[in-house]
């Protein structure tokens, strides 16, 4: 999703016993009455968040308003709705807002049916001990890191009675920054349905002036006329009011056609002078945007991943991508091309300056690249640096040029150094000062934290696509905004003392392509000395900075616009201050000097009440008798806990270890007259994987036993079936897109869980995670992130890679997804399944692998060669049968996902006959939660 706001409500049909909201009439919403009518249908499916949410007729959206001011950069922003339940039966609506992942939430109210809800910013660790005082009863809230790029979401949930209402306020800030020319603001529209009043107001101020000003036409010409928008010398209005009819899709539709991003880009008018100084209410802010320079020449190192998980639409959009870029490049340019999977190759092993005939044959090179094999990230990133650092020691490089390495890659490290805190540190021994490393991750399985944490330990940045982005796109515009150098080492030389606590975006120091914003304090009794020359000193030139508005200037126009923030210094110091210690908090080199820069933030974002990674959002009603708690999302981890849906926020340490386990030594596997194998075995579990391998662990005999099924696509098998305690396992199988080598491969595409004593089903698709008690079904999307708890029944979602569900922290469940190019002539995306052994089922469990939880005594022996010198034979007995095994390996994915890890195991022929009890057949059963029934 792209844009800066999305809200959306979401209704649920609630049981009646949750908390419910007594009805005191409709006094505050009476012409609710005229209300939009709804289209009636049992569930709606929301594409963007990839979830089913009831629609419920006569729930009503009353209105829904946006109000966003930029006052010289600074945007304050507020979502306000009002819903109304029209209908007989309790709702469960949810408020969720989508902020951009650098803005900072400042306030948050509500009002239900009457009683009024507020926000205060508490220390994180006080807050929580105040949300567990006074837990508000059917009301949820929460703040999650979103799947959308940079996004984070806000959410909360209330259960409401038949005939009342609520609403919902929040309020965040954020800066503007300028890039490619620009400022842009965008708001992505959302209500869901149709709203009877439906406003979206953006408004910008700029003492500076305004030079252009233009709305997006992001709604495909269906709101042609309907934005409104007034521009005069240093204001700007847009309104976007749209009535109900014009909202429709079509004359007679109930879908709204208000879902995408309502798009204003404009920029301020610049002098030659370059530099623009506010000053006001004791704080000043200094924009440096200097124009008509020569470019800087540059010189890059690509660094592009090449593994096998690169294979398809990724790649091909990458290396048209990459072709765009390298004729983007002039011939001031020196650069070259490092590829990579478990190995490295280098274009050139020198920069070459880009001639037309040089890009040609870089452009060549890359279009032949086929991606396969690991991922070694270490050793590609140490070679683009040798390469820079030789040119730099031979004299190669401009004295004024800037070098960057740009690094694209999908996946974590596989081959090479592995441990993520050695490649960062050999990195920075490496890399010179003079470098800056950007990295761009593709897909869900990019450990993104890590290239955030390598790129801003080295004057860079990181971005993010996803699988679903266009990542030809994305590229060139991450390429745009990073090879743009503005200056090089900029110094502001401000008077002393008259200014304290200054703080630079240092990013937009080095690149952006437009600006860089300086903030500090004032005291006012030595302005003077401030609103006097102010030089900047860059590679190029000094520049000479004039003052651009007078304090007593600035003042008189901002009180003249009763909608300009007179805070707007204030906010922005305190923006750039907060954000920038926490990347210094992130590289502190001491616990000291952590403690001291945490101090610091913790004091700051309670004096500005503004939500940190340090802080939380108590929202509670006037009694403090019922509380709400707002989590911001930790700054250095992928996603947060507590993605709310049906159920109750849960700590991830909930998650057992062995999902995620770590290597063990690799041991030998010795069989006479044979090659021995050598195979790195991870904590034992059972487990199902591709097409589909079943392998069994016997602990008291510590061994692995294996057996394929050979079946039909849409056969449904058990598992796992204990009536007794009312567990079940049961998979469907999908088959492949067709036969290879004659033979058509089957895997588990959809896997039942269903706990009868809970009444809890939970049903994981290659698409979806769906959670069911009684009527009430929530649907996750493998691209959330989620822990929810139904009864003793807990789901966790790691998003794209895992679902775990675990029982009463007795019994465990893992489930892999498995991701194959949508356009592979073969295969289709499928799960696996991981279960450790437990004593925890009754005597009579049964399935194909529930029956080995009461483990049968086998005998192996007389190992031999076998007919294939690298798989021996031997016999094995069990349940009074006499088999011929195989000795081979199978794959256990969890620690590597592309290639999986080694099982050494004895294999069973002919579908596990005499290893499993009965038939494979006999495992059939008629519908995903059918109990197995035994002969």
């Amino acid at each position: 999703m792209k844009g800066l706001t999305c809200f959306f409500l979401c209704f649920f049909l609630s049981e009646s016993r949750g908390f419910e909201i007594p009805t005191n009439g409709l006094s505050e919403f009476a012409d609710y009455g005229d209300h939009v009518e709804l289209a009636p249908g049992k569930f709606q499916f929301v594409p963007e968040n990839r979830r089913y949410q009831e629609d419920v007729d006569q729930v009503t959206v009353y209105s829904y308003k946006v109000q966003s001011t930029i006052t010289s950069r600074v945007a304050n922003t507020v979502i306000q709705t009002k819903v109304v339940n029209h209908s007989p039966q309790p709702q469960n609506v949810v408020f969720d807002v989508q902020i951009p992942k650098g803005a900072f939430i400042s306030n948050f109210s509500m009002t239900v049916d009457g009683t009024t809800f507020t926000s205060s910013i508490k220390e994180k660790t006080v807050g929580r001990a105040l949300y567990a005082q006074a837990r508000a009863k059917g009301k949820t809230a929460g703040l999650v890191r979103s799947r959308a790029l940079d996004m984070e979401d806000f959410k909360t949930e209330v259960s409401i009675a038949p005939g009342a209402k609520v609403q919902f306020e929040l309020h965040y800030q954020e800066v503007k920054w300028r890039k490619l020319g620009s400022y842009e603001h965008r708001l992505h529209l959302k209500p869901g349905r149709l709203a009877k009043h439906l406003e979206v107001d953006v408004r910008i101020i700029e003492p500076q002036g305004l030079r252009s000003l233009h709305v997006l036409d992001t709604f495909d010409g269906h709101f042609d006329g309907v934005p409104v928008v007034s521009k005069g010398p240093q204001k700007a209005h847009i309104a976007f009011k749209p009535t109900v009819a014009q909202q429709r899709k079509c004359l007679n539709c109930s879908e709204t056609m208000v879902d995408g991003e309502l798009v204003v880009m404009y920029d301020v008018n610049r002098e030659e002078k370059v530099g623009e100084l506010e000053v006001f209410n004791g704080y000043f802010v200094h924009f440096f945007a200097p124009e008509n320079m020569d470019p800087i020449p540059k010189n890059i190192l690509f660094v592009i991943d090449v593994s096998g998980s690169m294979w398809g639409i990724k790649m091909k959009q990458t290396v048209e991508a990459m072709k765009t870029i390298l004729d983007d490049l002039r011939t001031e340019d020196h650069f070259s091309v490092v590829d990579f999977n478990h190995n490295v190759r280098t274009w050139r092993n020198d920069l070459v300056s880009a001639t037309k005939t040089q890009v040609a044959d870089a452009k060549n090179y890359i279009e032949k690249i086929q991606p396969s094999g690991g991922t070694n990230i270490n050793e590609a990133l140490l070679r683009a640096i040798f390469i820079l650092n030789e040119a730099n020691n031979l004299g190669m490089l401009d004295p004024n040029s800037v070098s960057l390495i740009i690094l694209v890659s999908d996946g974590d490290p596989t081959v090479g150094e592995l441990k993520l805190s050695k490649i960062q540190k050999n990195v920075k021994q490496n890399i010179r000062d003079n470098i800056s490393l950007f990295s761009l991750g593709i897909g869900f399985d990019v450990d993104y934290d890590f290239l955030k944490r390598l790129s801003n330990d080295n004057r860079g940045i990181a971005q993010r696509i996803y699988g679903n982005q266009d990542t030809s796109v994305q590229l060139k515009k991450f390429y745009n905004q990073v090879s743009t150098p503005l200056l090089r080492n900029v110094q502001f030389n401000y008077p002393q003392p008259s200014v304290t606590d200054v703080t630079q975006n240092s990013f937009h120091n080095y690149f952006g392509g437009s600006e860089i914003v300086v903030a500090g304090k004032v005291d006012p009794e030595k302005l003077g000395q401030l609103q006097s020359i102010i030089t900047a000193t860059s590679a190029n030139a000094e520049l000479v900075l004039e003052t651009l508005a007078e304090m007593d200037g600035l003042e008189d126009f901002l009180s003249k616009d009763k909608h300009a923030d007179p805070d707007f210094t204030k906010k922005l110091w305190a923006y750039l201050t907060i954000n920038q210690l926490l990347a210094e908090r992130s590289l502190a080199p001491t616990a000291a000097t952590k403690r001291k820069i945490t101090k610091t933030i913790l004091q700051m974002s309670l004096d500005h009440h503004i939500v940190t990674p340090l802080t939380a959002m108590v929202i509670e009603n006037e009694a403090g008798d019922e509380r709400m708690l707002a989590d911001s999302p930790p700054q250095d981890h992928s996603c947060c806990s507590g993605a709310l849906y049906h159920g109750s926020k849960v700590s991830p340490n909930s998650v057992p270890s062995w999902v995620n386990p770590s290597p063990a030594p690799v041991l030998p596997m010795p069989a006479v007259g044979a090659q021995v194998l050598e195979s790195t075995p991870p904590p034992h579990v059972m487990r199902v994987e591709n097409d589909p391998h079943f392998i069994i662990y016997l602990p008291k005999s510590q061994k692995n036993i294996c057996f394929n099924i050979d079946s039909e696509p849409g056969k449904i098998l058990n598992l796992v079936s204990d009536p007794e305690l009312g567990i079940l396992v049961n998979g469907q199988l999908v088959g492949a897109k067709k036969p290879k080598n004659k033979k058509l491969s089957t895997y588990f595409g959809k896997l039942g869980f269903y706990f009868q004593r809970e009444d809890v089903k939970v049903e994981i698709s290659t698409e979806t995670i769906s959670l069911s008690r009684g009527s009430r079904t929530s649907v996750l999307s493998w691209s959330d992130t989620a822990h929810v708890l139904n009864q003793r029944v807990l789901v966790s979602v790691k998003k794209e890679k895992t679902v775990t569900v675990t029982l009463d922290k007795e019994m465990f469940f893992s489930v892999l997804l498995h991701r194959v190019w949508k356009k592979h002539p073969i295969n289709v995306d499928f799960l696996g399944i991981y279960i450790p052994p437990t004593n925890k089922f009754s005597p009579n469990v049964h399935g194909l692998i529930g029956q080995f939880m009461n483990e049968p005594k086998i005998h192996v022996f007389n190992e031999r060669p076998g007919k294939d010198p690298e798989k021996p034979e031997a016999s094995m007995e069990v349940k009074g049968q006499k088999l011929v095994v195989t000795r081979g390996l199978q794959k256990d994915y969890r620690t590597d996902r592309v290639f999986g890890t080694d099982v050494p195991c004895w294999f069973v022929h002919n579908s596990g006959k005499g290893f499993i009890d009965g038939h494979y057949k006999d495992y059939f059963v008629p519908q995903l939660y059918s109990f197995l029934r035994r002969p």
